[in-house]
């Protein structure tokens, strides 16, 4: 008598809200994988998932059978690798400054990458603005490159958690992405099988990020912390706003001068303090520094060093970009035709929209509607102000740079939209962070 699973079954089980065993995932996973479960049944489970949730234990077995569907890295134990991942949101760079930072501080740091879709940028597409930059590297370079200089910044590699990208492929296409259980076992089978030791995760929340209010992103936190701890990893989640873009520049040439600059010691106010929390998380976890406060000054005090723009040089050098771009940012590609948008009224000014910046910065060629999609490295927004300010008519609030005048005309009505007003005095937005630990 076969024991081979039934995935009519299996469907029927979750569909009245059953959790299934670690080996029934497995098959699930490895039979989609290999063209064995046609697409419209996996698609069917997908959907009962979305609608019926699964236990701890069932999120961790999906885990673990998405990590060994593929190959993983191991590092020595003297070499603990540490990682770091953002549920994405507006002008987010941290990465393109955390990585060399902590891997000038001593911390070897492997950290993989996605692509922008939508109103969110991928890193891999700002890093791909600085002249030859190469950031598909197989799992043998990198290795090498790790064991080189301590650090590397690439983009996702598909021989690890393959079963991962074939079920987001589908779910991108049933309406299953907004699912909890699915989205922590997506990003954490990549960190896990990346082989990290300690993991600090950025769940943002507000008008410019996927989870739209805190109490969404703090379940979703602890569904991830708590599949790191149950494979044995050291995992902590710190909680972000994102109703106003992070720093002042969206779009990818525009992040990459911005993470230089901080890098160098200046930048915005809000990039460097999300970055020496995220570090300092990492830094404790890893056991590189007792306490938080301790972290941060070690940090800190790199920051305003120039060590962590070096280690950013040498990186880009390895990956076969060109390196003067830290010392030089005006090597990265300009756009074209740059417009200051100027305030058209006197006030306060409350916010600046996430969305609506990213969406404007779409319209100018920063980011993709749909996977495949080219990007203009050159395009996006400068903000010049952000919320809890009095504005004088006439005022440069942000600069659109832009291929084209005609382009630039395009995208102002929606940047126009993002900048909201009050009548009386307001305070910049809130930029508290929480942390969660399982």
């Amino acid at each position: 008598m076969s024991t081979t699973p039934s995935m009519v079954v299996l469907i029927e089980r979750k569909k009245r809200g059953e959790a299934l065993t670690a080996s029934e995932l497995q098959w699930i996973c490895h039979g989609y994988l290999e063209g064995e479960i046609p697409d419209y049944q996996v698609a069917a489970w997908l959907m009962a998932v979305r609608w019926r949730g699964m236990t701890g234990a069932e999120t961790l077995a999906l885990t673990d059978a998405l990590v060994g569907s593929g190959r993983t890295l191991e590092w020595p134990a003297d070499q603990p690798v540490v990682d770091k991942h953002s549920t994405g949101g507006v002008g987010d760079k941290t990465s393109i400054v955390l990585v060399p930072l902590l891997a000038a501080a001593g911390i070897t740091f492997v950290k993989m990458s996605g692509r922008g879709l939508g109103h969110t940028g991928g890193t891999i597409d700002k890093l791909e603005a600085i002249p030859g930059l190469e950031t598909d590297l197989d799992l043998d370079r990198l290795r090498r490159q790790v064991e080189r200089i301590g650090c590397a910044l690439v983009s996702q590699n598909q021989s690890l958690a393959p079963a991962d990208g074939a079920l987001y492929a589908l779910r991108d296409v049933t309406a299953t992405v907004d699912s909890e259980p699915l989205i922590a076992s997506s990003v954490m089978s990549k960190k896990l099988a990346a082989g990290a030791r300690a993991i600090v995760l950025d769940v943002k929340f507000g008008r410019g990020a996927f989870m739209a209010n805190e109490e969404e992103a703090e379940a979703l936190a602890a569904t991830m912390v708590a599949i790191g701890k149950g494979a044995g990893r050291k995992v902590r989640a710190v909680l972000s706003p994102m109703d106003e873009p992070l720093g002042q520049a969206v779009g990818n040439a525009l992040e990459v001068r911005e993470a230089i600059d901080v890098l160098h010691g200046g930048g915005p106010a809000d990039v460097r303090e999300l970055t020496l929390v995220l570090g300092s998380h990492l830094m404790v976890l890893i056991g590189c520094a007792a306490t938080l406060g301790d972290a941060r000054s070690a940090l800190a005090q790199l920051l305003g060093s120039g060590v962590g723009a070096a280690k950013l040089e040498e990186l880009i050098q390895v990956q076969g970009g060109d390196s003067r771009v830290v010392a030089d940012p005006d090597l990265l590609p300009p756009a074209p035709h740059v417009e200051v948008f100027e305030s058209p009224q006197d006030g306060w000014l409350e916010r600046v929209d996430a969305r609506l910046i990213a969406q404007a910065a779409l319209e100018l060629g920063a980011g993709r509607r749909r996977k495949g999609d080219a990007v203009d490295p050159r395009t996006g927004v400068r903000l010049v102000v952000k919320g809890g300010r009095r504005i004088a008519a006439g005022e440069p609030l942000a600069e659109m740079h832009a291929a084209s005048e005609d382009a630039s005309r395009a995208a102002l009505e929606t940047l126009s939209q993002a900048f909201r007003w009050s009548d009386c005095p307001v305070h910049p937005f809130p930029q508290a962070h929480r942390i969660i630990e399982g």
